[in-house]
């Protein structure tokens, strides 16, 4: 039996847009519980914290747990798969989507606003400067920038982001340390703290702008 084509007549099938829209909400599930865990495993479970989550604080607090083979082959494939997700969301859901990514109230945030015009104003450098951005890659994918254009861009970016994170986390290294000691006194309450707050979240966001 032959296999289900990915595209007809240049229209991604249905097949393609679930694959991509749950893909994507995997990763945003498991976002948010390396973003909520993060300040009370990174210095004990760098590598799975990032695995999870590759944010900036997560990366920026990893540094001086981890080592930088590690640090830097799992922090690119988890930034880069959670671009690479946002941008085809963009591609394939359009005005859905970024109606979705603008809020409940559909009157945009500002830093939407400001990241917008960015991508009106450096195109393909958007992408470089703000590679871990959803609103950018999003934007890009709606845009229809070419999918390779695309990737050889944001991975420039993400390996630029990866050295300046790295860099800083050894300048800082020593208040890092202090600030996570400090953090373990009550690491479970500020977890049990940030998966409320990323509920409440949820809940004012579920409704009219989700993409259907």
């Amino acid at each position: 039996m032959c296999s289900q084509p990915y595209y007809r007549s240049g229209v991604p099938t249905p097949l393609v847009r679930r694959a991509v829209l749950a893909g994507t909400a995997g990763l945003f599930v498991l976002g948010t519980i390396g973003s909520n865990i993060g300040p009370a495993l990174v210095d004990e479970r760098p590598e799975l914290v990032l695995l999870l989550s590759s944010r900036n604080r997560n990366l920026f607090g990893s540094v001086p747990y981890i080592d930088l083979l590690p640090f830097v082959l799992i922090g690119f494939l988890r930034v880069l798969a959670a671009a690479i997700a946002l941008y085809f969301c963009g591609r394939f859901f359009g005005h859905k989507a970024v109606q979705w990514l603008q809020g409940p109230n559909g009157e945009p945030p500002r830093i939407y606003l400001w990241l917008e015009r960015a991508v009106d104003k450096l195109g393909v450098w958007a992408v470089v400067i703000f590679p871990g951005s959803n609103v950018v890659c999003l934007l890009v994918g709606h845009r229809g920038m070419k999918a390779r254009s695309f990737l050889i861009f944001v991975s420039i970016g993400i390996a630029i982001k990866l050295w300046v994170l790295r860099v800083l986390g050894r300048v800082f290294e020593s208040e890092i340390r202090s600030f996570l000691d400090f953090v373990d006194q009550y690491q479970w309450w500020l977890v049990g703290g940030l998966f409320a707050l990323s509920l409440l979240q949820g809940q004012v966001r579920r409704g009219h702008n989700r993409p259907e």
